[in-house]
């Protein structure tokens, strides 16, 4: 793992949420995306070497619904950049880590990713991120 990548927020609404968070992080954000299929729409703020991404529901069964559904806002994942993810992926399988998924998927800001289940994470949900080059 090279660096923290991003801290995943889950919020109700980005129109509230990105103004709100401009000022806070006193940046602007820099994309907005939709992953049509993760159900979610995304907001990013650079801060520093990392970034802040915002997360909305897009569909009301997707993951960010239901997370929103039983805790609220707040944190909802932690993504670390990797320099190689599928040699990652295999070595912390091998570790025991839990993957959400066996093969790395499209994330947003053009990333490889791909989440360990918070169960074999001390109850944080990790994210893998890779550049896609």
């Amino acid at each position: 793992m090279q660096k923290i990548e991003h801290l995943g927020i889950a919020v109700k609404e980005l129109a509230k949420s990105i103004p709100l968070f401009e000022q806070l992080l006193n940046t602007p954000c820099y994309k907005t995306e939709e992953v049509a299929s993760e159900g979610v729409n995304t907001a990013f703020f650079q801060v520093g070497d990392s970034k802040v991404e915002l997360l909305e529901a897009s569909k009301p069964d997707s993951p960010i619904a239901k997370f929103l559904d039983k805790k609220g806002e707040g944190i909802h994942h932690i993504a670390f950049d990797v320099e190689n993810i599928e040699a990652e992926m295999k070595r912390l399988q091998a570790l025991g880590f839990e993957l959400l998924n066996e093969t790395p998927k499209r994330g947003a800001d053009n990333k490889l990713v791909c989440f360990l289940h918070p169960k074999s994470t001390n109850g944080v949900l990790i994210e893998l991120c890779q550049e896609i080059k």
